[in-house]
């Protein structure tokens, strides 16, 4: 856990949810987030290592959502809705956003079958991404969607199997 990670989660956390605040402190900003929005504490507590304090269960009681201590994830992590997300990959760069249902894993139970995910990704609702598959840069996938092949970065992907729908100019 590093302070950098928590205090970019805070910042990216506090810009995508529109908080209405005009907070400057990096406290300010952290004490908000903490009592509005228990998504961003459940995160918090999760690059803690924090698992079983007072404060967890009275911040995050009910989330029933799982992120392997293995995986390692860049700062500016956004959650939006914990609940039966479990996210088990190799890595997961900056700026991941993620909703609800969201599972990451292996294949064939196999922890040498994770996952890959770059920078700026954002993930809806009830996705899939499984195996020994990279993810680009820049990805938005769309709600519902089975991802089991590699994608590239700078694109828009949805369905089952996912599919490419658009490339994004950057």
């Amino acid at each position: 856990m590093s302070n950098e990670s928590i205090i970019s989660d805070i910042h990216h956390t506090y810009k995508i949810r529109g908080c209405k605040t005009k907070y400057s402190s990096v406290q300010k900003k952290f004490e908000h987030l903490m009592i509005h929005y228990p998504a961003y504490a459940f995160i918090f507590f999760w690059r803690t290592k924090k698992k079983t304090t007072y404060f967890n269960r009275l911040f995050t009681s009910g989330y029933a959502c799982k992120i392997f201590g293995s995986t390692k994830i860049g700062g500016g992590l956004v959650c939006f809705h914990p609940f039966s997300t479990v996210i088990n990959a190799k890595s997961i760069g900056r700026n991941f956003e993620f909703r609800n249902g969201l599972t990451i894993g292996n294949k064939f139970n196999d922890n040498n079958y994770l996952p890959v995910i770059g920078n700026n990704v954002t993930v809806g609702a009830n996705v899939c991404i499984i195996g020994d598959i990279k993810i680009g840069d820049n990805v938005i996938i769309g709600a519902g969607s089975v991802v089991v092949k590699s994608v590239p970065s700078n694109t828009i992907i949805a369905g089952n199997p996912a599919k490419i729908i658009k490339s994004i100019e950057l």
